[in-house]
């Protein structure tokens, strides 16, 4: 696969999304082909399970079956074939977000998310039979302390499940992010999103650069 692939992450109201779309600009005056999409979510099947996540009640495990179902489907209908063209993945959210919702601010076991993660995105590598992980190139995270995110969010749309939780939940969120950083540091660039939209861009802008992502 010769494409490029970066995914966004961070609690609500971090600010991603302007910032997705700032970074498909510049790679599209670069001439490459981008690829926009989200998680949960990007396939028709997603997004109907993305629905049932944000908004059904249920338990962490089966938020995480959940999850991890639409994440394949989106693997295999939208993610890898966009890879194989060469283009430029741009996600908003992927497997990290599922570890700091579901595994931290909701309290589920990080080893069998550990376990669905490695079935969903590993595959047969060089013909050794060793399996390799998809994971983005690069993971682009938006660090806001949850009670300027709550600030933000009040009154911006009609709250969904998640969006409605306590800051005490967005800490926790936080710290999911966190250690999911410390586990795989090269392929995270932590953005301090507590700065105007301009400065937090640059940030992004300099971080994909740094990374080989992005030619000057």
């Amino acid at each position: 696969m010769s494409g490029i692939f970066i995914s966004f992450e961070g609690i609500d109201g971090a600010g991603k999304s302007t910032h997705v779309e700032r970074l498909a600009q510049a790679f599209l005056q670069q001439g490459k082909v981008v690829t926009r999409t989200r998680e949960p979510g990007g396939t028709p099947l997603a997004e109907q399970l993305r629905q049932l996540v944000l908004n059904a009640p249920m338990d962490a495990m089966t938020e995480a079956l959940l999850v991890f179902a639409a994440r394949h489907d989106h693997l295999q209908q939208v993610i890898l074939p966009a890879l194989k063209r060469s283009d430029v993945v741009l996600c908003d959210r992927f497997t990290d977000a599922t570890f700091a919702y579901q595994g931290e601010g909701r309290g589920f076991d990080w080893q069998i998310l550990t376990v669905l993660e490695s079935w969903v995105q590993g595959r047969v590598g060089d013909g050794s039979g060793a399996r390799t992980l998809i994971q983005p190139h690069l993971t682009i995270w938006f660090d806001l302390p949850a009670n300027i995110a709550a600030q933000r969010l009040t009154g911006a749309r009609v709250p969904d499940k998640f969006e409605s939780q306590p800051v005490a939940f967005f800490e926790k969120v936080a710290a999911g992010y966190a250690r999911r950083q410390m586990a795989d540091p090269t392929r995270f660039a932590r953005i301090n999103a507590d700065q105007t939209p301009e400065a937090v861009w640059r940030d992004v802008e300099l971080s994909v650069r740094n990374h080989g992502l992005l030619p000057c």
